[in-house]
C-alpha cells in the first residue's frame, strides 16, 4: 500500500459488530452464472488474509491487522473468543493508515496432526540495534516470523506459550513490509518481505546497491539484509534450515532469498492447479503497478524499473530515459505479466493506488472463472471504492485483464481492498473495510458466489 495517500485520508466510520453466516450453494452454477459477493462476515476492523485449516473442521482464519484472528466455524459463526491476539506483542498502530501489525497465516502442510501454524507480525524495534550508518536512529519495527501451536485443551484456541520465532529482521519505517505466508507445493514456506519503505528508496535503512543512478535500495540488494525479497525456508530446524536448491545458497548472498528486485509484495499466492505458479502483486509508487509469474532466482527489477518502466528516483513522476535490462550479475531484469497505471500517474488513465495481488480461481461456483487469475485494486482514486480484476494467464508476454463485473457491486466495491482469500476447494474470498487505516468496526468477508 502507499505511504503516500496516509495524508488527508481519515474515515469516522464506526458500525457495531455483527458477524453473518456463511451460506453454501446448493447445486452447480451455470457456466455463464454471474459472480457476485456473499457476506461471510462483519464487524471487523482491517482483514488482511483469511485461510481455511486443512483438516476436516471447514474452519475460516480471518486475520485482522489490529493482532486478532477470528474463526468462522463450518456453521458460519464466529467462534466467542479471538483464536489468537498478538496485539500486546506488536507495535502500535496508527489508526489512520497503517502498513504494519499482524499480516500473515499460513498453516503447516501436515497442521492435522502436529497442529503447527505461523504468524507474520511486525513487533517493536529491538533495544541495541541502530540503524546501520545512521548514528542516533532507531528501526521502526521488527519484521517477526513465529510459529505456534493450536491449544491442546481448545482447538479453537492458539497456544500462545508455543511461539518459537524463527526470523527477526530490522525495518526501518511503517510501510512496504510485504507480510504474505504461504506454503508451497515443495513444502517449503515462502515469506514476502518489502523494501523497507519511504519513497524512491531514500532514507534510513536503504542500502547502496550496484545501481548508483538511483541512489541505491534494498531491493536490488541480495546481501545486507532480507528486504526487497521473496523468501524460501524449511520450518523443521532450529530455527529453521535453508533448502539446499535455493539460488543463492553456497554465495555470500542472503541464502534465503528465492527472488528479488520487490518494492512491496504485499499479497502472493501459487496456483492450486495448472504448474503451481508463484504469482505476486507488487504495489509500485507513482505510476505504475505489476503482477510477477515468479520463478527461482529471479530479479524483478526495482528500483532500476517500475513495471515495465525505467524508474527515476530523482523525478518519481516522470520516467528516467533509459536503464539496464541486466543486473550487475548479468541476470535479466524480469518484467512484470500484468502493469497497470496507477492513479498518480501524471499520464491518465490510471486504474488505482495499490495492487493487491490475488489467486487463481480454481472453484466450482463460477465455471466461466475457473484458471482466471482475480486480484485488485486497493483504491481507485483514494476513496473507499476499491476494485476487483480478472486476468486470463498467456504462455509469454503480458496478460490481458478486465475490471470483474458483480451484481450487487457497481461500478466498483465502494470499499477499500483489503486482501483476497482462497479455501481449500479453490473458491475466493473478498476482504475489505470503509476505513484506509485499522479503526472501527466496518471490516467485511464476502464469498465470491454466483448471483441468484
Amino acid at each position: 500500500m502507499k505511504h503516500a495517500i496516509i495524508v488527508g485520508i481519515i474515515s469516522l466510520l464506526s458500525l457495531p459488530s455483527i458477524f453473518s453466516g456463511c451460506k453454501k450453494n446448493s447445486s452447480p452454477s451455470p457456466s455463464n452464472a454471474m459472480p457476485d459477493l456473499q457476506l461471510v462476515a462483519d464487524g471487523l476492523v482491517s482483514p488482511v488474509a483469511m485461510a481455511e485449516a486443512p483438516d476436516s473442521s471447514h474452519r475460516l482464519f480471518i486475520v485482522d491487522e489490529t493482532g486478532k484472528i477470528w474463526i468462522i466455524g463450518a456453521d458460519g459463526k464466529k467462534a466467542a473468543n479471538p483464536f489468537i491476539d498478538l496485539s500486546s506483542k506488536m507495535v502500535t498502530l496508527s489508526p489512520n493508515y497503517d502498513e504494519r501489525g499482524l499480516l500473515g497465516l499460513a498453516f503447516h502442510p501436515q497442521f492435522k496432526t502436529n497442529h503447527k501454524f505461523y504468524l507474520f507480525y511486525t513487533a517493536p524495534p529491538r533495544p541495541g540495534t541502530p540503524v546501520p550508518g545512521a548514528p542516533g536512529a532507531l528501526w521502526n519495527n521488527t519484521t517477526t516470523i513465529s510459529e505456534f501451536t493450536v491449544s491442546a485443551a481448545d482447538s479453537n484456541i492458539a497456544d500462545m506459550g508455543s511461539e518459537r520465532v524463527l526470523i527477526r529482521s530490522d525495518h526501518p519505517y511503517l510501510n512496504h513490509n510485504g507480510g504474505t505466508l504461504a506454503f508451497g507445493p515443495d513444502g517449503f514456506l515462502y515469506i514476502s518481505i518489502g523494501d523497507g519503505g519511504n519513497k524512491d528508496d531514500v532514507g534510513n535503512g536503504h542500502v547502496n546497491d550496484w545501481y548508483a543512478v538511483n541512489q541505491g535500495g534494498n531491493g536490488q540488494d541480495i546481501y545486507m539484509n532480507l528486504m526487497g525479497n521473496i523468501l524460501r525456508i524449511d520450518v523443521n530446524g532450529s530455527p529453521y534450515h535453508v533448502p539446499a536448491d535455493n539460488p543463492f545458497v553456497g554465495t555470500t548472498a542472503k541464502p534465503e532469498i528465492w527472488a528479488y528486485g520487490f518494492r512491496n509484495p504485499y499479497r502472493f499466492s501459487f496456483d492450486m492447479g495448472g504448474s503451481h505458479q508463484l504469482l505476486v502483486g507488487d504495489e509500485g509508487q507513482s505510476l505504475y503497478e505489476e503482477v510477477d509469474d515468479v520463478t527461482r532466482g529471479g530479479n524483478y527489477g526495482w528500483n532500476v524499473k517500475e513495471g515495465t518502466h525505467c524508474f527515476d528516483t530523482d523525478s518519481d513522476l516522470l520516467v528516467r530515459a533509459s536503464c539496464p535490462n541486466t543486473d550487475s550479475a548479468g541476470k535479466p531484469l524480469i518484467d512484470p505479466v500484468i502493469e497497470m497505471v496507477n492513479t498518480a500517474n501524471p499520464k491518465g488513465g490510471g486504474l488505482g493506488i495499490a495492487v493487491i495481488g490475488g489467486m487463481v480461481y480454481r472453484g466450482s461456483a463460477l465455471p466461466a472463472l475457473v484458471g482466471k487469475y482475480l486480484f485488485g485494486m486497493l483504491s481507485t482514486s483514494g476513496k473507499a471504492d476499491g476494485q476487483l480484476y480478472s486476468s486470463t494467464p498467456e504462455t509469454s508476454g503480458m496478460w490481458p485483464f478486465e475490471p470483474l463485473a458483480l451484481k450487487s457491486f457497481t461500478p466498483n466495491l465502494g470499499t477499500y481492498l483489503k486482501s483476497i482469500g482462497q479455501d481449500r476447494h479453490g473458491e475466493i474470498y473478498v476482504l475489505t473495510s470503509d476505513q484506509l487505516g485499522p479503526q472501527g468496526t466496518t471490516g467485511k468477508v464476502y464469498k465470491l458466489v454466483a448471483a441468484p
